[in-house]
């Protein structure tokens, strides 16, 4: 089941996002998601559990709960979605998908 964990104290590690949710059961890994820039912590993170009933748990037992001073909001994580362009097409704008220039 992956876990996807919200309000994050910026000083949250991987390592004790882990050694939390390890007290629910088994932990196939453990992410704060960083900022590619800085390397500081995004507020949020996901956490891996093999097991559903485990994780089913650790999300009841920890959704609004305090860590580290923060109230954490703790959800099933929802999968990732392709990202929209904004109506800007990447392949150099004319909408086709591909060149529409005349040789």
């Amino acid at each position: 089941m992956n876990i996807y964990v919200s309000n994050l104290s910026y000083s949250t590690t991987n390592e004790s996002l882990q050694e939390l949710f390890a007290e629910y059961g088994e932990v196939s890994s453990a992410n704060v998601i960083t900022d590619r820039e800085s390397g500081r912590s995004r507020g949020f993170g996901f956490v891996e559990m093999p097991n559903d009933a485990e994780g089913q748990k650790a999300i009841n037992e920890l959704n609004e709960a305090e860590f580290e001073g923060k109230t954490l909001n703790v959800n099933v994580a929802r999968p990732r979605e392709e990202r929209s362009t904004g109506g800007y097409n990447r392949r150099g704008g004319n909408g086709g998908g591909y060149n529409q220039r005349r040789y």
